[in-house]
């Protein structure tokens, strides 16, 4: 099942926390850095974060969440990320879909690190397309991806 989660809740913004946490240290490991911005990201930042959070629940706990933002018919996701004891299970893709569908937007937008293997091959699957590729100050390759809709 797949609920919106109150971020401004501080409980349940500790449960996204905690999920980001381990998800990102594992996607840090994956493309070989240490200094990995999301990790810096605290509980007090989401409560205040004007995103949408959608968390997928499976055993009455949250699996997975997505977090996004609609912008004049544009769909930017932020975040999308599956609790490690969760992956290869298709739930970030069903939280993928979940999203395309609820926001009935022209463009949906996404990044990640040129090195996140996994996370290319799940938008490409989905139809984004790559559309800009550079290098943030903080050093980590990174890349764009669209994906347009015929709204």
């Amino acid at each position: 099942m797949i609920t919106k989660l109150n971020n401004s809740d501080d409980y349940v913004a500790r449960q996204i926390y905690t999920i980001f946490q381990a998800s990102y240290k594992i996607e840090a490991a994956l493309i070989g850095v240490v200094d990995f911005p999301p990790l810096k990201r605290s509980s007090e930042d989401i409560v205040n974060s004007r995103s949408d959070f959608y968390g997928y629940i499976e055993d009455h706990c949250i699996a997975a969440i997505i977090e996004v933002q609609e912008d004049e018919n544009r769909l930017d996701i932020c975040s999308l990320v599956v609790a490690p004891e969760f992956f290869r299970k298709g739930i970030a893709g069903k939280l993928l879909r979940f999203a395309l569908v609820k926001f009935h937007c022209s463009e949906a937008i996404v990044e990640t690190a040129v090195l996140n293997t996994p996370a290319i091959k799940l938008y490409q699957k989905y139809g984004f397309v790559e559309y800009k590729r550079w290098t943030p100050s903080h050093g980590i390759e990174k890349l764009a991806f669209s994906l347009k809709s015929e709204v």
